[in-house]
């Protein structure tokens, strides 16, 4: 991790070390409102990226409140068997690093939902953490996840990322220690993603029972917005987790919907369906306000 990093004249303000941008609004929005966010996540190039810009468009409008771009990688590790496949077909399509960030560039002309590049380290690091983080944030990204970054080895990727005013999202897991945990919420800036279940993504009919009391020990470390993802797909989990987290992250199951899709056009729609079913779970169910958290 050697790629010298230039400051961005035009990076986000930032307060208390934290960038300030489309994310931070985004949330306190929602906070105000007391409803549920939804994080949607797509693999960018599946099944092409003009596809993929269409079916993000389409999920924007139908109540996306921030959108995961995946970058695909030929060893996604932390994924189940439908974002892989997913990363299979749009890896054959020729897709990679670059043609996603230009997709990100065509994508913020016409929305300003907030847009996070969710990728695997080697994608970025054989770019140049630098040149990366400079395109991204010129082509209009929000922030980074990058799956096997770890706060411990992260310095170097984070100073990078912030220096562009890109906001650096890393993982919380059921078996992080509070020692860890702690490392985690200093390192996350935007929002702190959560995962629900040790495993891979992927649907899941239930939720884990000791979800709630696992949320409230993340939240003893960190103010940041808490997103809760890793097996979140029907309208009945989101609707509790308005009352644990303060996003929901869907992914396989919108993959799925892209997956079984005919046409790119049907794959728009039929992802938009499912946003809007999610995010009508969000705005009926229990909100944080009235499940007395705040």
């Amino acid at each position: 991790m050697s790629d010298a990093v230039t400051p961005n004249p035009s990076a986000r303000t930032q307060t208390s070390g934290q960038p300030v941008g489309r994310i931070a609004r985004r949330f306190r929005e929602l906070a105000e409102s007391s409803e549920l966010g939804l994080v949607a996540y797509i693999t960018a190039g599946d099944p092409s990226l003009d596809a993929t810009e269409k079916i993000l468009l389409s999920a924007s409008e139908a109540g996306a409140d921030v959108i995961e771009l995946g970058v695909p990688f030929s060893d996604p590790v932390a994924d189940g068997p439908t974002i892989q496949r997913a990363s299979e077909r749009a890896l054959r399509g020729g897709t990679t690093l670059a043609g996603v960030i230009d997709l990100l560039r065509r994508l913020r002309k016409s929305t300003e939902v907030p847009l996070v590049l969710f990728s695997y380290f080697n994608p970025i690091l054989q770019m140049g953490l630098g040149k990366f983080a400079a395109a991204a944030a010129a082509a209009g990204a929000d922030g980074v996840l990058v799956t096997d970054v770890t706060p411990e080895e992260g310095g170097e990727y984070r100073a990078a990322m912030r220096a562009q005013g890109l906001d650096t999202i890393f993982l919380a897991a059921p078996t992080s220690t509070d020692a860890r945990l702690a490392l985690i919420a200093e390192a996350s800036s935007g929002f702190l993603y959560l995962i629900s279940r040790t495993g891979v993504t992927g649907a899941r009919e239930s939720l884990p029972q000791e979800l709630p009391a696992l949320a409230r020990r993340v939240r003893r470390f960190t103010k940041l917005p808490l997103a809760i993802g890793f097996g979140i797909s029907l309208p009945a989990h989101v609707a509790v987790l308005g009352g644990i987290a303060d996003a929901a992250v869907v992914g396989s199951a919108l993959v799925s919907e892209i997956e079984k899709a005919p046409t790119p056009e049907e794959a728009a729609r039929a992802v938009a369906d499912r946003v809007r079913l999610l995010k009508r779970g969000a705005r009926e169910g229990i909100s944080r306000r009235s499940a007395g958290t705040k």
